[in-house]
């Protein structure tokens, strides 16, 4: 069974920045892609950015484009995503996510909290 784990998410004010990594273990190989998903309270879960394994295409909701950046990590087994100029609207508990037709996701992990102070 396949395994992520976030970390990284934290109390930050408005126009700061944040960077959320995902670490992950098991069966995810180069059909997958990865991404990051939030979902605040009183709402549904959405997609945030993806990036696939073995290309670097990068996909993004048009709420965060311009302000965050998903990457990968060298050993390919751990995702960033860079939040910049962050708003009060981006709070969410944050999800790291692995499938191989994102947005519909085979893994997730356990979510990391993210504020953003007024």
């Amino acid at each position: 069974q396949a395994q992520l784990v976030e970390s990284g998410g934290g109390l930050v004010q408005a126009g700061g920045s944040l960077r959320l990594s995902c670490a992950a273990s098991g069966p995810i190989g180069s059909s997958y892609a990865m991404g990051w998903f939030r979902q605040a309270p009183g709402k549904e879960r959405e997609f945030v950015a993806g990036i696939g394994w073995t290309t670097p295409s990068t996909y993004y909701d048009d709420s965060v484009k311009g302000r965050f950046t998903i990457s990968r990590g060298n050993a390919r087994d751990t995702v960033y995503l860079q939040m910049n100029s962050l708003k009060p609207e981006d709070t969410a508990v944050y999800y790291c996510a692995a499938g191989r037709n994102l947005p519909t996701a085979d893994y997730w992990g356990q979510g990391t909290q993210v504020t953003v102070s007024s």
